[in-house]
């Protein structure tokens, strides 16, 4: 496992109004200064649920490429949760001729049938942040998805038992279709299982989907009202909705889980609403997944750390985040959020509390 050289990059800005088209393929041709070779490599994000993939995995991506390779043209897309439109992106970036696939797959089983077509075509694929089991792609370059669901549980569960917490745990979990989501669950349960703590139910949440999450947590609450200490939820989004069905339900929010360090989330934690989140360096991996794209279409052979699902990977380990270190991590050196993106006036005074200035 790659260990990180400080603290990992974190916070995902909110995403505004945003379609899934194509990125315009000519961003790498802007740059000046940047390295030799042409060539085209195909950037394909999963959904827009998430917010991070619009607003730090692309143009970090894009311009890490462009310093590697300045005639080098980058095709940008996002399947929006549709796995059928992904293989059609798939499809026609390999028509444009990119001769390397960045992949986020919607679905890590039906991602399977792009790398196979892909691959005898003579296309390489470099599998991003999910995994794709069924067919190894040629590299595979994420966070260590486990360690997060690990890391996050483990938080959870020591400050329950810390505050002596009464009650059990619910587990919302990512998409069913997601490997790194089933990676995450795993790590999850690596953390509750043995902790003493009752898991009262646990959920897969379609697509990441944060209303989703909602809902089933609202039917929770219902049958397990005044039981549930805390909940251990796999993402930002997924949390955001566990906290939203309780204030619904007017009780109050027990400690919850997150993952991405979105600037909601991180605004939630300031608050007190949402107990932890997980920086991820996105940059240094959208970074190293340009580096890696760009040694496969020079034809050399990228450096791995470590194999997953049989595909030569590169994992980067993330810093979870609570109240007690946000200010370092978040508006560290690393960092990319700003105090005045955080710190609006409804968080202004709990900013102030924590000596966020």
């Amino acid at each position: 496992m790659r260990k990180l050289p400080g603290f990992a990059l974190a916070g995902i800005l909110a995403l505004g109004s945003l379609t899934a088209c194509a990125e315009e393929p000519g961003t790498a041709d802007a740059a000046k200064g940047g390295g030799s070779g042409s060539g085209k490599v195909a950037f394909l994000m999963p959904d827009l649920a998430s917010t991070r993939y619009e607003q730090y995995d692309a143009p970090l991506f894009k311009k890490r490429m462009a310093e590697l390779c300045a005639k080098c043209k980058v095709i940008y897309q996002n399947a929006d949760s549709d796995a059928s439109l992904q293989q059609q992106q798939a499809n026609s970036a390999m028509a444009q001729g990119a001769k390397v696939l960045v992949l986020d797959p919607v679905d890590s089983q039906s991602a399977a049938t792009i790398v196979q077509t892909a691959q005898s075509q003579g296309v390489k694929v470099v599998a991003y942040d999910r995994p794709i089991p069924a067919k190894p792609a040629d590299f595979y370059v994420s966070f260590d998805n486990e360690a997060i669901g690990r890391s996050i549980g483990q938080s959870l569960v020591d400050h329950l038992k810390e505050t002596k917490a009464k009650g059990g745990l619910l587990e919302v979990n990512g998409s069913p279709t997601d490997a790194a989501a089933g990676l995450i669950k795993k790590g999850i349960h690596k953390a509750v299982d043995d902790s003493g703590l009752k898991l009262l139910a646990e959920y897969d949440t379609p697509d990441w989907s944060p209303e989703k999450a909602q809902q089933w947590v609202s039917g929770q609450i219902a049958q397990y009202r005044g039981r549930i200490a805390g909940v251990v939820a796999a993402n930002d989004g997924t949390g955001g909705g566990s906290i939203a069905a309780f204030k619904a339900a007017e009780v109050d929010v027990p400690p919850v889980t997150g993952n991405d360090a979105e600037l909601a989330a991180v605004q939630r934690i300031v608050a007190g609403d949402q107990y932890n989140t997980i920086s991820k360096p996105i940059k240094i991996v959208a970074e190293a997944a340009a580096e890696v794209a760009h040694d496969l279409m020079q034809g050399k052979k990228p450096k791995a750390d470590t194999t997953l699902f049989n595909t030569p990977s590169q994992l980067f380990h993330p810093t979870v985040v609570t109240q007690k270190n946000l200010k370092q991590v978040i508006f560290g050196p690393e960092g990319v959020l700003k105090v005045k993106d955080v710190c609006t006036r409804p968080y202004a005074a709990d900013c102030e509390r924590l000596g966020i200035k």
